[in-house]
C-alpha cells in the first residue's frame, strides 16, 4: 500500500471517472486551449470571476509561473523552514536568492517571515496548512500576513490542503471584492478529488496577476481527459464528502495510535502526519519490505521522521501495525 504522496485514498470520483471515460472517442482533437467550462464552474463554485483564474499542469506549473513573472537573479524569495520543496527549486530555477525562516516548532513563524522582507524581496510562500508537517497558520497570522506584506511582493497561499479543514481562513473574499491585488490561492484536483494522476492545479488571484500568468502559460496546457474528470469532481459532493469524513476518521486514529506507541508527532490539519520514527531510512526500509511506502523525511533535514498519509481504515490499521513491529513496540 502507498501511504507516501497524500493521495485520495477512496481514488477518484466515480462522476469524474464516467466523465473521462466519455471523452476516450474524441481524443483525435485538441483540448479546449483556455478550458472554458471548466473555469465557468470554478468560477460559479468559488464565486470568483473567470478572470481571477489560471490553470496549470498541477499546481507545481503555477509556481514555476510565479518564477517566469515575478523571479530574477536580482530578487528573493522568502520561504519557511520545513516549506513545500517544490518552492526553493524554482526559486533556484530563476536564479532568485532563497530565503529561509527558521520555524517555530514545526510551524510558519509569520511574524519573523515578515521581518525577512527586504526591498529586494518579490515573492513570499506559505502553504497553509503546510506540507511535509501538517500545521496550519491561524486565522490571527494569515490577517497579519496579508496586512503587513508590501504590495510590491507578491503573496502565494498555498491550499492544497483546504478543502479538509471544517473551518478555513477565507482568503477567497479578498480576490472576490479586490481588495488584496498582491495575492495568489494555489489549489489542486490531487488532494481532496483524487485526481493526482491528471495533474491539474489552478490559480486564484488578480486580474494583473494571471494576465501576467498567462502570457508565459504554454498552449493546451490541460488535456482534455483532465478537464472532463475536473468538471465532473467538482459536482460529486458525495465524493468529497466521503473523502473529508475518512481523512478525519483516519487523523483521529493515527493520532491516538502514534500517541500510544509513545512516538512523537504533529497534530496534522492535513492528510497525513509527520512522524518521528528513530532511523527514518531504516523504518522507511523495513516498512517497504512489509509492503507499506511512507515519506522518509531526511530531505527535509528531519532524517528521525517519516511522514505518513492517511489510507483508508484498513490501511491505517496494517501500517501502524507494521511499524510497531518495526519498532518492537
Amino acid at each position: 500500500i502507498k501511504l507516501a504522496s497524500n493521495e485520495n485514498p477512496l481514488g477518484p470520483s466515480p462522476l469524474a471517472l464516467a466523465a473521462m471515460e466519455r471523452t476516450l472517442k474524441d481524443l483525435h482533437l485538441y483540448p479546449d486551449g483556455n478550458a472554458y467550462f471548466l473555469k465557468q464552474a470554478l468560477a460559479r463554485k468559488l464565486y470568483v470571476e473567470t478572470a481571477n483564474l489560471v490553470l496549470g499542469n498541477g499546481s507545481n506549473e503555477l509556481i514555476e509561473y510565479v518564477g517566469h513573472a515575478f523571479l530574477h537573479s536580482d530578487s528573493e524569495a522568502v520561504v519557511s523552514e520545513y516549506c513545500f520543496a517544490v518552492y526553493p527549486i524554482v526559486v533556484a530555477l530563476f536564479g532568485a536568492k532563497l530565503v529561509t525562516v527558521p520555524a517555530r516548532g514545526f510551524a510558519s513563524d509569520i511574524p519573523a517571515m515578515l521581518r525577512a522582507i527586504t526591498p529586494r524581496t518579490r515573492v513570499i510562500f506559505l502553504a497553509n496548512p503546510n506540507n511535509p508537517t501538517g500545521t496550519l497558520v491561524s486565522t490571527a497570522d494569515v490577517t497579519r500576513l496579508l496586512s503587513e506584506v508590501p504590495p510590491h511582493v507578491l503573496i502565494v497561499m498555498d491550499e492544497a490542503y483546504v478543502e479538509f479543514l471544517a473551518d478555513p481562513t477565507d482568503c477567497l473574499a479578498l480576490v472576490r471584492e479586490n481588495l488584496q491585488p498582491n495575492l495568489l490561492l494555489l489549489r489542486t484536483f490531487s488532494k481532496i478529488f483524487g485526481l493526482a494522476g491528471l495533474r491539474l492545479g489552478y490559480g486564484v488571484a488578480a486580474p494583473e496577476i494571471i494576465e501576467a500568468f498567462e502570457k508565459v502559460r504554454q498552449p493546451f496546457n490541460i488535456n482534455a481527459i483532465a478537464q472532463a474528470g475536473a468538471l465532473a469532481a467538482l459536482e460529486d459532493e458525495e465524493h468529497i464528502a466521503r473523502t473529508r469524513a475518512t481523512n478525519q476518521q483516519g487523523l483521529d486514529y493515527l493520532h491516538r495510535a502514534f500517541a500510544q506507541l509513545g512516538l512523537e508527532h504533529v497534530p496534522s490539519h492535513a492528510n497525513f502526519v509527520l512522524v518521528k520514527v528513530g532511523d527514518g531510512a531504516r523504518v522507511f526500509a523495513e516498512l517497504q519490505r512489509r509492503g507499506i511506502i511512507t515519506r522518509p523525511m531526511a530531505s527535509y533535514s528531519l532524517p528521525e521522521w517519516l511522514r505518513i498519509s492517511v489510507g483508508t481504515p484498513e490501511q491505517n490499521h496494517r501500517c501502524v501495525t507494521a511499524l510497531r513491529e518495526v519498532l518492537g513496540r
